[in-house]
């Protein structure tokens, strides 16, 4: 599994127009011709479907042959492109690789890796997987796949998922750098069924308050939100953060059965309604595994579609407390239909409406481009730095339960709005992190590889902060680093950001530890002001916020992706 920046944002590309073009030109010369164009007209009698029209005119009658699959499968997508902006049309790879996702598999040799220095690092082996049955080890360095080099000639990252991916059972052979060892090292690993987590990080982050951070809704993530909640309660949890920013969304049935284990008994969780007016609600069941205890949610502006769901079902029912910055704005739900060729429409059939009755889907009609935009047009008007900058319109406003006012049209708005803060963003600190240096992350790699194994040693969150206790030198060992890559230090700004700088260091040095993900978000928080919050609110006095009864029926499946 690939493992690169947690903040990556991969807008759309531009709607191409050129086949269309193209069509509408050949249709005028064709109409100059007396003869086609009476055979057009015979065929237009027999076939009401211009499409089918078309390619059989095509098929039958142009001047140069072509392939009709070829054109078809350029036009399904312009087509679709005319619809809202969550409807798509798949090819049969991009069919298998969404199926992954879904499935929370895939077939693999079971390593997190990173690529920036132009060379396959593994961060992470997973524990019973291939790669770690065959030898592979945290911090080697993958050089050749079945004897082709794969390092240093900037190969992309996807041509190298290719390669290290494949059927289970099948093998490939790898020639490892490792740290102390001469010359490469040849390990033959057969791949296997690989999970994808969707919860990243698991971990008391504070005597009786637990913190779970979700990255995505597939087909295990209420599975592992159980089993998370279970081990945390066995730890002390009383008190929850639930970390869904940056979470796209994923299957709808997940963020439905999630919002179960947080909502007391007859709770509309979430509605869809579609184009005859159909509506299909879900509500709660009573038997959920957090339903009383204190909770906090954190969303943001990249929080999207089944997080939306999760938020929106919690905050209507005055059930914890939402903290963070406006999230996304996707109301839409997706079915998904095959072709026998195994590409697939993924088509919107519904809208969703959060438990007071508001759509959070942002509008759409300045098409595709516009409508992605629209999250960087929220920094331009200032929207990330301060709350007053928002502004709903009043006909979308809607009041809980509990007497809190809340809005539809773009978005789940938090109880809590904490604004960016860029106050410790020095010079210094974007020289240091800039991608094409990759100074600061170059760093932890030889910092990792130089105590790997102690790392690998280190079992819990406190072993881990002892350890970094022992290394005083850190921040100038780092300065020193980064001068003899060309960054000389600046006083001033070092001073400023020496927060910022320690927390990413010990983040990623962290994540290289047995403790992986867990590690680095344990870092990384201590500079976060949407974590401070979060935890400034548990501290508060609990409330008890009035519920209403809304049903007594609980059905808690769709099985649709969103």
């Amino acid at each position: 599994m690939y493992k690169n920046s947690k903040f990556t944002i991969i807008l759309p590309a531009v709607i191409a127009c050129s086949i269309a073009l193209g069509i509408l030109l050949g249709g005028k010369v064709f109409r100059n011709d007396r003869s086609k164009n009476m055979q057009g007209q015979s065929m237009i009698s027999r076939n009401d479907n211009k499409i089918d029209m078309l390619l059989s005119l095509i098929n039958s009658t142009y001047v140069d042959t072509v392939s009709i699959d070829s054109l078809i499968e350029n036009t399904i997508p312009l087509i679709v492109d005319e619809l809202d902006p969550h409807s798509s049309y798949l090819t049969k790879a991009e069919v298998l690789e969404a199926n992954e996702i879904y499935d929370a598999q895939f077939d693999g040799i079971g390593v997190t890796f990173n690529m920036l220095t132009d060379t396959v690092i593994v961060l992470n082996v997973i524990s019973g997987g291939p790669s770690a049955e065959a030898g592979i080890q945290a911090g080697d360095r993958i050089i050749t796949v079945n004897d082709s080099i794969i390092a240093g000639v900037k190969m992309p990252q996807n041509s190298v998922v290719k390669r290290l991916r494949g059927p289970r059972g099948s093998q490939v052979k790898l020639g490892i750098e490792r740290y102390g060892h001469k010359g490469l090292i040849p390990i033959t690993v057969t791949r296997g069924a690989i999970p994808i987590k969707s919860i990243v990080a698991a971990y008391m982050i504070r005597p009786e308050t637990g913190y779970i951070r979700f990255e995505q809704f597939s087909g295990t993530s209420h599975s592992e939100l159980i089993a998370a909640i279970s081990g945390l309660k066995e730890q002390g949890m009383k008190k929850l953060i639930l970390d869904i920013r940056g979470n796209g969304g994923g299957l709808l049935d997940q963020a439905i059965i999630i919002a179960n284990e947080f909502l007391p008994k007859d709770k509309m969780i979430v509605y869809t309604q579609n184009r005859e007016g159909q509506k299909d609600i879900q509500y709660s069941d009573g038997q959920g595994s957090f339903t009383a205890e204190e909770l906090v949610v954190l969303i943001d502006e990249n929080s999207a579609s089944a997080s939306e769901i999760l938020a929106g079902a919690l905050q209507d029912n005055d059930r914890g407390t939402i903290i963070g910055r406006r999230s996304f704005g996707k109301g839409l739900v997706q079915g998904q239909f095959p072709f026998p060729d195994g590409s697939a429409l993924r088509l919107t059939i519904a809208r969703y409406y959060t438990p007071v009755g508001r759509s959070i889907q942002k509008p759409y009609d300045k098409g595709r481009e516009s409508y992605y935009n629209e999250v960087y047009d929220r920094y331009e008007h200032d929207e990330m730095f301060t709350a007053d900058s928002i502004h709903f319109n009043d006909s979308l406003k809607f009041t809980t339960p509990g007497g809190k006012i809340v809005y539809g049209g773009g978005g789940i708005m938090p109880d809590i709005f904490v604004p960016i803060d860029t106050s410790d963003v020095t010079s210094y600190f974007r020289a240091v992190t800039d991608w094409d240096k990759n100074i600061l992350y170059r760093f932890t790699l030889e910092f990792s590889d130089r105590n790997r194994a102690r790392l690998n040693e280190i079992t819990s969150l406190e072993e881990l902060d002892r350890f970094f206790a022992e290394q005083p030198n850190l921040l100038n060992d780092f300065i020193a680093f980064a001068t003899r890559s060309g960054v000389a230090p600046n006083a001033a700004d070092i001073e400023k950001s020496k927060a910022l700088i320690l927390s990413q260091i010990k983040a990623y040095i962290g994540r290289n530890s047995a403790l992986e993900d867990n590690a680095f978000y344990h870092n990384i928080q201590k500079i976060d002001p949407v974590i401070d919050k979060a935890l400034e609110t548990l501290d508060r006095p609990t409330q008890q916020a009035n519920t209403t009864t809304t049903s007594d029926s609980a059905t808690l499946s769709t099985n649709q992706p969103d």
